[in-house]
Protein backbone atom coordinates (compact mmCIF):
# COMPACT_ATOMS: atom_id res chain seq x y z
CA UNK A 1 0.00 0.00 0.00
CA UNK A 2 1.22 3.73 -0.98
CA UNK A 3 -0.48 6.99 0.07
CA UNK A 4 1.41 10.52 -0.91
CA UNK A 5 1.70 12.47 2.07
CA UNK A 6 1.58 16.14 2.73
CA UNK A 7 5.27 17.49 2.32
CA UNK A 8 7.54 19.11 4.59
CA UNK A 9 7.98 22.37 5.30
CA UNK A 10 10.85 22.24 3.38
CA UNK A 11 9.47 20.63 0.13
CA UNK A 12 10.74 17.04 1.03
CA UNK A 13 7.98 14.37 -0.48
CA UNK A 14 6.39 11.92 2.14
CA UNK A 15 4.81 8.84 1.82
CA UNK A 16 2.99 6.26 3.92
CA UNK A 17 4.07 2.96 3.37
CA UNK A 18 3.45 -0.80 4.00
CA UNK A 19 3.93 -3.86 2.76
CA UNK A 20 3.46 -6.56 4.98
CA UNK A 21 -0.24 -7.41 4.28
CA UNK A 22 -1.03 -11.00 3.17
CA UNK A 23 -4.56 -10.37 1.84
CA UNK A 24 -5.60 -7.40 -0.41
CA UNK A 25 -8.67 -7.13 2.01
CA UNK A 26 -6.07 -6.30 4.97
CA UNK A 27 -4.44 -3.58 2.39
CA UNK A 28 -7.67 -2.05 1.38
CA UNK A 29 -9.12 -1.74 5.17
CA UNK A 30 -5.26 0.08 6.39
CA UNK A 31 -5.99 1.70 2.84
CA UNK A 32 -9.68 2.79 4.26
CA UNK A 33 -8.23 4.33 7.80
CA UNK A 34 -5.21 6.25 6.41
CA UNK A 35 -7.36 8.10 3.84
CA UNK A 36 -10.05 8.61 6.86
CA UNK A 37 -7.26 10.41 8.97
CA UNK A 38 -6.42 12.02 5.94
CA UNK A 39 -9.83 13.72 5.66
CA UNK A 40 -10.31 14.45 9.54
CA UNK A 41 -8.07 18.16 9.41
CA UNK A 42 -10.22 20.67 6.98
CA UNK A 43 -8.56 22.27 4.04
CA UNK A 44 -7.63 25.47 6.28
CA UNK A 45 -6.21 23.53 9.32
CA UNK A 46 -2.55 23.80 8.18
CA UNK A 47 -1.58 22.30 11.61
CA UNK A 48 -3.77 19.51 11.42
CA UNK A 49 -2.84 18.52 7.98
CA UNK A 50 0.77 18.79 9.32
CA UNK A 51 0.40 16.88 12.43
CA UNK A 52 -1.67 14.08 10.70
CA UNK A 53 1.10 13.79 8.29
CA UNK A 54 3.91 13.75 10.53
CA UNK A 55 1.88 10.60 12.32
CA UNK A 56 1.27 8.70 9.09
CA UNK A 57 5.25 8.92 7.95
CA UNK A 58 6.12 8.13 11.46
CA UNK A 59 3.65 4.70 11.73
CA UNK A 60 5.58 4.25 8.17
CA UNK A 61 8.70 4.19 9.55
CA UNK A 62 8.23 2.36 12.65
CA UNK A 63 5.91 -0.16 11.08
CA UNK A 64 3.31 0.62 14.31
CA UNK A 65 -0.77 -0.11 13.51
CA UNK A 66 -2.59 2.59 12.26
CA UNK A 67 -4.97 4.62 14.95
CA UNK A 68 -8.57 4.74 14.99
CA UNK A 69 -9.89 8.21 13.37
CA UNK A 70 -11.68 8.86 16.78
CA UNK A 71 -8.82 8.76 18.68
CA UNK A 72 -6.77 10.65 16.22
CA UNK A 73 -9.75 13.38 16.24
CA UNK A 74 -9.54 13.83 19.99
CA UNK A 75 -6.11 14.40 19.77
CA UNK A 76 -5.81 16.47 16.62
CA UNK A 77 -5.71 19.64 18.75
CA UNK A 78 -4.65 17.91 22.15
CA UNK A 79 -1.45 20.02 23.58
CA UNK A 80 0.82 16.80 22.62
CA UNK A 81 1.79 15.64 19.39
CA UNK A 82 -0.23 13.09 17.31
CA UNK A 83 3.17 10.85 17.51
CA UNK A 84 3.72 11.70 21.74
CA UNK A 85 3.14 8.72 23.69
CA UNK A 86 2.53 10.46 27.29
CA UNK A 87 3.20 9.15 30.30
CA UNK A 88 1.35 9.60 33.55
CA UNK A 89 4.30 11.04 34.75
CA UNK A 90 5.10 13.46 32.10
CA UNK A 91 1.53 14.75 32.30
CA UNK A 92 1.52 15.26 35.98
CA UNK A 93 4.53 17.46 35.93
CA UNK A 94 2.37 18.94 32.75
CA UNK A 95 -0.52 19.62 34.94
CA UNK A 96 1.21 20.74 38.29
CA UNK A 97 3.40 23.34 36.32
CA UNK A 98 -0.01 24.82 35.32
CA UNK A 99 -1.35 24.80 38.42
CA UNK A 100 1.40 26.39 39.95
CA UNK A 101 0.89 28.36 43.36
CA UNK A 102 -3.13 27.52 42.52
CA UNK A 103 -2.78 24.23 43.95
CA UNK A 104 -3.02 22.28 47.15
CA UNK A 105 0.06 22.06 48.86
CA UNK A 106 -0.36 18.11 49.29
CA UNK A 107 -0.66 17.29 45.21
CA UNK A 108 2.68 17.98 44.97
CA UNK A 109 3.79 15.47 47.97
CA UNK A 110 1.64 13.31 46.30
CA UNK A 111 2.38 13.45 42.74
CA UNK A 112 6.30 13.02 44.04
CA UNK A 113 5.74 10.63 46.59
CA UNK A 114 3.29 8.05 45.03
CA UNK A 115 2.15 8.51 41.90
CA UNK A 116 5.20 9.08 39.98
CA UNK A 117 7.08 6.40 41.34
CA UNK A 118 4.31 3.87 41.49
CA UNK A 119 2.70 4.16 38.22
CA UNK A 120 4.40 7.49 36.26
CA UNK A 121 5.74 5.06 33.35
CA UNK A 122 2.49 3.94 32.22
CA UNK A 123 1.06 5.59 29.13
CA UNK A 124 -1.79 8.18 30.17
CA UNK A 125 -4.18 6.52 27.83
CA UNK A 126 -3.58 2.44 28.82
CA UNK A 127 -4.03 3.61 32.57
CA UNK A 128 -6.70 1.07 34.32
CA UNK A 129 -8.72 0.65 37.21
CA UNK A 130 -6.73 -2.56 37.57
CA UNK A 131 -3.61 -0.75 37.76
CA UNK A 132 -4.89 1.75 40.58
CA UNK A 133 -5.83 -1.33 42.79
CA UNK A 134 -2.87 -2.75 42.30
CA UNK A 135 -1.12 0.44 43.57
CA UNK A 136 -3.22 1.16 46.79
CA UNK A 137 -2.25 -2.41 47.63
CA UNK A 138 0.98 -2.29 47.36
CA UNK A 139 0.91 0.96 49.50
CA UNK A 140 -0.87 -1.27 52.32
CA UNK A 141 1.76 -3.51 51.86
CA UNK A 142 4.20 -0.72 52.26
CA UNK A 143 2.29 0.25 55.57
CA UNK A 144 2.67 -3.23 57.25
CA UNK A 145 6.55 -3.11 56.49
CA UNK A 146 6.46 0.13 58.20
CA UNK A 147 4.44 -0.43 61.37
CA UNK A 148 6.43 -3.68 61.71
CA UNK A 149 9.94 -1.17 61.21
CA UNK A 150 8.27 1.48 63.71
CA UNK A 151 7.62 -1.31 66.29
CA UNK A 152 11.07 -3.01 66.32
CA UNK A 153 12.54 0.43 66.29
CA UNK A 154 10.54 1.17 69.35
CA UNK A 155 11.72 -2.08 70.99
CA UNK A 156 15.23 -1.32 70.62
CA UNK A 157 15.11 1.70 71.99
CA UNK A 158 13.05 1.04 75.25
CA UNK A 159 15.91 -2.38 75.82
CA UNK A 160 18.62 0.40 75.12
CA UNK A 161 17.21 2.47 77.67
CA UNK A 162 17.55 -0.67 80.00
CA UNK A 163 20.71 -1.78 79.62
CA UNK A 164 23.41 -0.85 81.98
CA UNK A 165 26.72 -1.84 80.37
CA UNK A 166 28.58 0.11 77.77
CA UNK A 167 29.07 -3.17 75.32
CA UNK A 168 25.25 -4.01 75.69
CA UNK A 169 24.33 -0.04 74.49
CA UNK A 170 26.86 0.31 72.09
CA UNK A 171 25.23 -3.38 70.25
CA UNK A 172 22.11 -1.97 70.71
CA UNK A 173 22.77 1.05 69.38
CA UNK A 174 24.42 -0.49 66.15
CA UNK A 175 21.00 -2.63 65.48
CA UNK A 176 19.13 0.88 65.39
CA UNK A 177 21.04 2.14 62.82
CA UNK A 178 20.49 -0.72 60.91
CA UNK A 179 17.07 -0.41 60.87
CA UNK A 180 15.29 2.05 58.84
CA UNK A 181 14.16 5.67 60.32
CA UNK A 182 10.89 6.25 61.50
CA UNK A 183 8.04 6.20 58.43
CA UNK A 184 4.72 7.37 59.16
CA UNK A 185 2.19 4.91 57.54
CA UNK A 186 0.00 6.24 54.22
CA UNK A 187 -3.62 5.68 56.04
CA UNK A 188 -6.77 5.97 54.43
CA UNK A 189 -7.34 9.65 54.46
CA UNK A 190 -4.28 10.05 52.55
CA UNK A 191 -4.65 7.63 50.05
CA UNK A 192 -8.51 9.17 49.49
CA UNK A 193 -5.88 12.27 48.60
CA UNK A 194 -3.89 10.70 46.69
CA UNK A 195 -6.99 9.52 44.59
CA UNK A 196 -8.48 13.03 44.77
CA UNK A 197 -5.05 14.10 43.25
CA UNK A 198 -4.86 11.70 40.07
CA UNK A 199 -8.42 12.20 39.29
CA UNK A 200 -8.48 16.09 39.05
CA UNK A 201 -5.22 15.50 37.02
CA UNK A 202 -7.05 12.95 34.85
CA UNK A 203 -10.05 15.06 34.13
CA UNK A 204 -7.68 17.76 33.26
CA UNK A 205 -6.83 15.54 30.41
CA UNK A 206 -9.78 14.52 29.32
CA UNK A 207 -10.67 18.54 28.58
CA UNK A 208 -7.16 18.27 26.52
CA UNK A 209 -8.63 15.07 24.89
CA UNK A 210 -5.47 13.08 25.71
CA UNK A 211 -7.97 10.07 27.09
CA UNK A 212 -11.79 9.72 27.29
CA UNK A 213 -11.97 7.51 30.32
CA UNK A 214 -10.76 8.34 34.43
CA UNK A 215 -9.93 5.09 36.22
CA UNK A 216 -9.50 7.57 39.26
CA UNK A 217 -13.11 8.18 39.74
CA UNK A 218 -14.19 4.98 38.85
CA UNK A 219 -11.72 3.36 41.93
CA UNK A 220 -13.72 1.99 44.89
CA UNK A 221 -12.18 2.98 48.25
CA UNK A 222 -12.77 2.15 51.40
CA UNK A 223 -15.42 4.89 53.91
CA UNK A 224 -12.82 6.18 56.74
CA UNK A 225 -14.06 7.12 59.44
CA UNK A 226 -14.04 10.36 60.98
CA UNK A 227 -11.07 10.97 63.62
CA UNK A 228 -12.35 12.20 66.58
CA UNK A 229 -9.62 13.82 69.24
CA UNK A 230 -9.06 12.07 72.00
CA UNK A 231 -7.91 13.42 75.63
CA UNK A 232 -4.78 12.53 77.12
CA UNK A 233 -6.42 10.84 80.48
CA UNK A 234 -4.02 9.48 83.30
CA UNK A 235 -4.63 5.68 81.81
CA UNK A 236 -3.96 6.86 78.29
CA UNK A 237 -0.57 8.92 79.21
CA UNK A 238 0.12 5.34 80.73
CA UNK A 239 -0.30 3.37 77.76
CA UNK A 240 2.08 5.78 76.08
CA UNK A 241 4.85 5.62 78.56
CA UNK A 242 4.68 1.67 78.25
CA UNK A 243 4.59 1.91 74.86
CA UNK A 244 5.63 4.50 73.40
CA UNK A 245 2.81 5.27 71.45
CA UNK A 246 -0.72 7.46 71.33
CA UNK A 247 -3.92 6.22 71.60
CA UNK A 248 -5.01 7.40 68.62
CA UNK A 249 -3.79 9.83 65.83
CA UNK A 250 -5.38 13.16 67.25
CA UNK A 251 -4.86 13.75 71.19
CA UNK A 252 -5.67 16.71 73.43
CA UNK A 253 -4.12 18.10 76.49
CA UNK A 254 -5.98 18.59 79.59
CA UNK A 255 -5.81 22.12 81.19
CA UNK A 256 -3.33 21.46 83.67
CA UNK A 257 -1.06 19.94 80.20
CA UNK A 258 -1.63 23.01 78.07
CA UNK A 259 -0.91 25.16 81.35
CA UNK A 260 2.21 23.59 81.91
CA UNK A 261 3.22 23.74 78.25
CA UNK A 262 2.84 27.58 78.19
CA UNK A 263 4.67 27.87 81.28
CA UNK A 264 7.52 25.61 80.04
CA UNK A 265 7.79 27.74 76.90
CA UNK A 266 7.48 30.86 78.50
CA UNK A 267 11.17 32.66 77.19
CA UNK A 268 10.49 30.77 73.73
CA UNK A 269 10.46 33.26 70.95
CA UNK A 270 7.66 31.87 69.11
CA UNK A 271 5.87 31.78 72.68
CA UNK A 272 3.28 34.41 71.69
CA UNK A 273 2.18 32.61 68.68
CA UNK A 274 1.49 29.34 70.49
CA UNK A 275 -0.59 30.84 73.04
CA UNK A 276 -2.48 33.02 69.94
CA UNK A 277 -3.18 29.21 68.74
CA UNK A 278 -3.68 27.62 72.17
CA UNK A 279 -6.64 29.78 72.89
CA UNK A 280 -7.97 30.96 69.77
CA UNK A 281 -7.68 28.26 67.35
CA UNK A 282 -5.85 29.17 64.48
CA UNK A 283 -4.37 27.39 62.01
CA UNK A 284 -0.90 27.28 61.55
CA UNK A 285 -0.67 29.02 58.28
CA UNK A 286 -3.06 31.90 59.68
CA UNK A 287 -0.90 32.09 62.62
CA UNK A 288 1.98 32.87 60.89
CA UNK A 289 0.59 34.65 58.08
CA UNK A 290 -1.26 37.33 60.88
CA UNK A 291 -0.37 40.76 60.35
CA UNK A 292 -0.62 43.86 62.36
CA UNK A 293 -2.62 45.68 59.89
CA UNK A 294 -5.21 43.03 60.51
CA UNK A 295 -5.15 43.76 64.49
CA UNK A 296 -7.59 46.47 65.93
CA UNK A 297 -5.44 46.81 69.61
CA UNK A 298 -8.08 49.33 70.36
CA UNK A 299 -11.63 47.11 70.19
CA UNK A 300 -9.25 43.57 70.61
CA UNK A 301 -10.34 41.92 67.62
CA UNK A 302 -7.80 40.32 65.09
CA UNK A 303 -9.23 39.78 61.76
CA UNK A 304 -8.05 36.89 59.77
CA UNK A 305 -7.51 37.59 55.87
CA UNK A 306 -4.29 35.82 54.85
CA UNK A 307 -1.92 32.49 55.22
CA UNK A 308 1.24 31.60 54.91
CA UNK A 309 0.95 27.91 53.34
CA UNK A 310 3.88 25.35 51.95
CA UNK A 311 3.67 24.75 47.97
CA UNK A 312 6.60 21.79 48.41
CA UNK A 313 8.78 23.48 51.08
CA UNK A 314 8.98 26.99 49.92
CA UNK A 315 6.53 29.41 51.68
CA UNK A 316 3.73 31.14 49.88
CA UNK A 317 0.58 33.90 50.78
CA UNK A 318 -2.75 32.21 50.10
CA UNK A 319 -6.26 33.52 51.33
CA UNK A 320 -7.71 31.55 54.26
CA UNK A 321 -8.17 27.97 53.64
CA UNK A 322 -12.02 28.64 53.14
CA UNK A 323 -14.48 31.46 52.53
CA UNK A 324 -15.62 31.23 56.54
CA UNK A 325 -12.10 31.05 57.00
CA UNK A 326 -11.94 34.99 56.61
CA UNK A 327 -13.15 36.21 60.36
CA UNK A 328 -12.74 38.63 62.70
CA UNK A 329 -11.38 36.56 66.60
CA UNK A 330 -12.09 38.49 69.62
CA UNK A 331 -8.65 38.59 71.76
CA UNK A 332 -8.81 37.91 75.86
CA UNK A 333 -6.90 40.85 77.82
CA UNK A 334 -3.74 38.31 78.46
CA UNK A 335 -3.45 37.51 75.18
CA UNK A 336 -3.76 40.84 73.71
CA UNK A 337 -0.76 41.84 76.43
CA UNK A 338 1.26 38.98 75.23
CA UNK A 339 1.02 40.17 71.89
CA UNK A 340 1.87 43.86 72.92
CA UNK A 341 4.77 42.96 74.83
CA UNK A 342 5.96 40.84 71.58
CA UNK A 343 5.74 44.04 69.25
CA UNK A 344 8.17 45.56 71.66
CA UNK A 345 10.48 42.84 71.42
CA UNK A 346 10.28 42.82 67.37
CA UNK A 347 10.58 46.89 67.67
CA UNK A 348 13.74 46.18 69.31
CA UNK A 349 14.90 43.42 66.40
CA UNK A 350 14.31 45.97 63.92
CA UNK A 351 16.67 48.66 65.60
CA UNK A 352 18.82 45.98 66.03
CA UNK A 353 19.04 44.99 61.92
CA UNK A 354 18.76 48.25 60.45
CA UNK A 355 18.35 48.42 56.90
CA UNK A 356 18.72 44.52 57.22
CA UNK A 357 15.24 44.22 58.32
CA UNK A 358 12.56 42.48 56.32
CA UNK A 359 9.10 44.78 56.67
CA UNK A 360 6.88 42.15 55.78
CA UNK A 361 4.14 43.55 57.89
CA UNK A 362 3.85 40.21 60.05
CA UNK A 363 2.78 40.06 63.50
CA UNK A 364 5.56 36.54 63.74
CA UNK A 365 8.36 37.04 62.20
CA UNK A 366 12.18 35.53 62.42
CA UNK A 367 14.92 37.84 63.77
CA UNK A 368 15.35 39.44 60.76
CA UNK A 369 11.65 40.21 60.34
CA UNK A 370 11.17 37.67 57.37
CA UNK A 371 8.73 35.49 57.65
CA UNK A 372 7.98 32.39 59.08
CA UNK A 373 8.35 28.92 57.75
CA UNK A 374 5.26 27.40 58.74
CA UNK A 375 7.20 23.73 58.49
CA UNK A 376 10.05 24.95 60.47
CA UNK A 377 7.32 26.22 63.02
CA UNK A 378 5.88 22.99 63.67
CA UNK A 379 9.32 21.22 64.11
CA UNK A 380 10.16 23.62 66.39
CA UNK A 381 6.74 22.76 68.60
CA UNK A 382 7.48 19.36 68.47
CA UNK A 383 11.07 20.08 69.94
CA UNK A 384 9.30 22.11 72.54
CA UNK A 385 7.13 19.71 73.39
CA UNK A 386 9.57 16.64 73.45
CA UNK A 387 11.72 18.62 75.88
CA UNK A 388 8.64 18.94 78.15
CA UNK A 389 8.22 15.73 79.11
CA UNK A 390 4.60 16.26 78.49
CA UNK A 391 2.62 13.89 76.06
CA UNK A 392 2.96 13.98 72.81
CA UNK A 393 0.24 16.23 70.34
CA UNK A 394 0.50 17.65 67.04
CA UNK A 395 0.71 21.61 66.04
CA UNK A 396 -2.41 20.65 64.94
CA UNK A 397 -3.91 19.23 68.09
CA UNK A 398 -3.79 22.84 69.90
CA UNK A 399 -6.33 23.90 67.57
CA UNK A 400 -8.79 20.86 69.09
CA UNK A 401 -8.03 21.87 72.30
CA UNK A 402 -8.76 25.59 71.78
CA UNK A 403 -12.07 24.45 70.79
CA UNK A 404 -12.27 21.90 73.86
CA UNK A 405 -11.01 24.86 76.43
CA UNK A 406 -13.70 26.99 74.87
CA UNK A 407 -16.48 24.53 74.72
CA UNK A 408 -15.43 23.76 78.96
CA UNK A 409 -15.55 27.77 79.54
CA UNK A 410 -19.03 27.46 78.58
CA UNK A 411 -19.08 28.98 74.67
CA UNK A 412 -21.89 27.16 72.71
CA UNK A 413 -20.99 25.25 69.30
CA UNK A 414 -21.77 28.20 66.73
CA UNK A 415 -19.38 30.18 68.59
CA UNK A 416 -16.57 28.02 68.52
CA UNK A 417 -17.45 26.97 64.86
CA UNK A 418 -17.12 31.09 64.05
CA UNK A 419 -13.48 30.93 66.38
CA UNK A 420 -12.55 28.16 64.02
CA UNK A 421 -13.63 29.34 60.71
CA UNK A 422 -15.55 26.60 59.96
CA UNK A 423 -18.48 26.42 57.20
CA UNK A 424 -20.48 23.44 58.60
CA UNK A 425 -21.33 23.14 62.18
CA UNK A 426 -22.02 19.92 62.09
CA UNK A 427 -18.60 19.30 61.41
CA UNK A 428 -17.24 21.57 64.39
CA UNK A 429 -19.71 19.47 66.52
CA UNK A 430 -18.36 16.20 65.29
CA UNK A 431 -14.84 16.86 65.02
CA UNK A 432 -13.47 19.26 67.13
CA UNK A 433 -15.97 19.56 70.81
CA UNK A 434 -14.04 16.37 72.14
CA UNK A 435 -15.41 17.00 75.85
CA UNK A 436 -13.08 16.66 78.37
CA UNK A 437 -12.98 13.80 81.32
CA UNK A 438 -14.53 16.02 83.57
CA UNK A 439 -16.95 17.43 81.38
CA UNK A 440 -18.43 13.84 80.38
CA UNK A 441 -18.68 13.01 84.04
CA UNK A 442 -20.65 16.66 84.86
CA UNK A 443 -23.35 14.80 82.63
CA UNK A 444 -24.15 12.39 84.21
CA UNK A 445 -24.01 14.35 87.63
CA UNK A 446 -24.93 17.80 88.86
CA UNK A 447 -22.77 20.55 87.39
CA UNK A 448 -19.72 20.81 89.24
CA UNK A 449 -15.71 22.33 88.86
CA UNK A 450 -14.78 21.76 85.04
CA UNK A 451 -11.33 22.10 85.98
CA UNK A 452 -9.55 20.56 89.37
CA UNK A 453 -8.37 22.57 92.26
CA UNK A 454 -4.80 23.09 92.85
CA UNK A 455 -4.56 22.91 96.46
CA UNK A 456 -1.34 24.44 96.83
CA UNK A 457 -1.93 27.32 95.05
CA UNK A 458 -5.78 27.52 96.26
CA UNK A 459 -3.96 28.09 99.89
CA UNK A 460 -2.12 30.74 98.78
CA UNK A 461 -5.29 32.81 98.45
CA UNK A 462 -7.58 34.88 100.25
CA UNK A 463 -10.99 33.05 98.97
CA UNK A 464 -12.14 30.97 102.34
CA UNK A 465 -15.58 29.68 102.47
CA UNK A 466 -16.72 27.73 105.64
CA UNK A 467 -13.36 27.64 107.19
CA UNK A 468 -11.49 25.65 104.06
CA UNK A 469 -10.27 27.28 99.85
CA UNK A 470 -12.54 26.18 97.27
CA UNK A 471 -12.85 27.16 93.85
CA UNK A 472 -15.80 28.58 92.35
CA UNK A 473 -17.89 26.67 89.51
CA UNK A 474 -16.84 27.17 86.06
CA UNK A 475 -20.26 27.72 83.46
CA UNK A 476 -22.07 25.20 83.18
CA UNK A 477 -23.39 23.53 79.42
CA UNK A 478 -26.73 24.15 81.01
CA UNK A 479 -28.48 27.11 79.81
CA UNK A 480 -28.85 30.24 82.66
CA UNK A 481 -32.72 30.35 82.05
CA UNK A 482 -33.32 26.98 83.18
CA UNK A 483 -31.16 26.72 85.80
CA UNK A 484 -32.79 26.66 89.52
CA UNK A 485 -32.28 30.25 91.05
CA UNK A 486 -31.09 30.53 94.48
CA UNK A 487 -31.60 33.32 96.76
CA UNK A 488 -28.27 34.48 96.34
CA UNK A 489 -28.63 34.70 92.80
CA UNK A 490 -31.81 36.49 93.01
CA UNK A 491 -30.23 39.02 95.06
CA UNK A 492 -27.45 39.74 92.72
CA UNK A 493 -27.40 43.14 90.56
CA UNK A 494 -27.83 42.92 87.01
CA UNK A 495 -23.53 42.88 85.69
CA UNK A 496 -22.89 40.57 88.35
CA UNK A 497 -25.20 37.81 86.94
CA UNK A 498 -23.92 38.71 83.69
CA UNK A 499 -20.12 37.64 85.17
CA UNK A 500 -21.68 35.00 86.99
CA UNK A 501 -23.25 33.57 84.30
CA UNK A 502 -21.70 34.36 80.81
CA UNK A 503 -24.79 35.92 79.38
CA UNK A 504 -22.56 38.29 77.42
CA UNK A 505 -19.66 36.19 74.81
CA UNK A 506 -17.10 34.49 76.84
CA UNK A 507 -13.62 35.82 75.86
CA UNK A 508 -11.60 32.42 76.29
CA UNK A 509 -9.29 30.96 79.04
CA UNK A 510 -7.14 32.83 80.46
CA UNK A 511 -3.99 31.93 79.85
CA UNK A 512 -2.46 32.27 82.94
CA UNK A 513 -1.88 28.87 84.30
CA UNK A 514 -4.91 29.67 87.35
CA UNK A 515 -7.80 32.17 85.99
CA UNK A 516 -10.59 31.60 83.65
CA UNK A 517 -11.70 34.68 82.42
CA UNK A 518 -15.33 35.71 80.82
CA UNK A 519 -16.20 38.75 79.40
CA UNK A 520 -18.81 41.15 80.93
CA UNK A 521 -20.05 44.32 79.37
CA UNK A 522 -20.29 46.40 82.58
CA UNK A 523 -17.41 47.94 83.96
CA UNK A 524 -17.76 45.73 87.22
CA UNK A 525 -15.50 46.99 89.94
CA UNK A 526 -15.79 43.81 92.28
CA UNK A 527 -18.26 41.16 91.88
CA UNK A 528 -21.09 40.41 94.02
CA UNK A 529 -20.05 36.89 93.70
CA UNK A 530 -17.45 36.14 96.28
CA UNK A 531 -15.94 33.24 94.30
CA UNK A 532 -15.03 35.64 91.72
CA UNK A 533 -12.69 38.58 91.51
CA UNK A 534 -12.81 41.91 89.29
CA UNK A 535 -9.99 43.89 88.17
CA UNK A 536 -11.97 47.26 88.14
CA UNK A 537 -11.54 47.52 84.21
CA UNK A 538 -14.55 45.28 83.05
CA UNK A 539 -13.01 41.99 83.06
CA UNK A 540 -13.98 38.67 85.95
CA UNK A 541 -11.95 35.67 86.59
CA UNK A 542 -13.11 32.72 87.76
CA UNK A 543 -11.44 30.90 89.70
CA UNK A 544 -10.12 27.35 88.09
CA UNK A 545 -6.67 25.89 88.17
CA UNK A 546 -5.51 24.67 84.78
CA UNK A 547 -1.71 23.77 85.28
Amino acid sequence: MRQELLPTAGGKRRLFRRSTYTTATQAQADLDVGRAILALPGPDDDDGRENVAALLAHLSRTGEPLPEPDTVQRRLHAPVTLTAKVTIAQWLDQWLAAKRGRTPKSYEVDVRVHLKPRIGNIRIDRLTVGQLADMFDAIDEENIAREANNTARRDIESRRKAAHGRKDKAVLREELHALPPYRRPTGPTTQKNIRACLRAALNKAISHQLITFNPAAHLDMRDTKKTRPLVWTASRIEFWQQTGRAPGPVMVWTPEHTGAFLDHITNDPLYPLFHLITFRGLRRGEACGARWIDLDEAEEPLTIATQLVLDGWDVVEAPPKTQDGNRTIALDATTLSTIRKHRTRQKQHRLAHGANWNDTGRIFTQDDGSWLHPGKVTDHFQRLVTDSGLPPVRLHDLRHGAAALAYAAGADTKDIQEMLGHANLNFTSDTYTSVLPQLAHTNAKPPRKSFPEKPNEMKETSWAHNGHTTAPHAPSRMDHRSRPRSTKTQNRSSHAVCCGFGREPARGLEPLTFRLQVGCATNCATPADPSMVGDGGGRVWLRAAVS
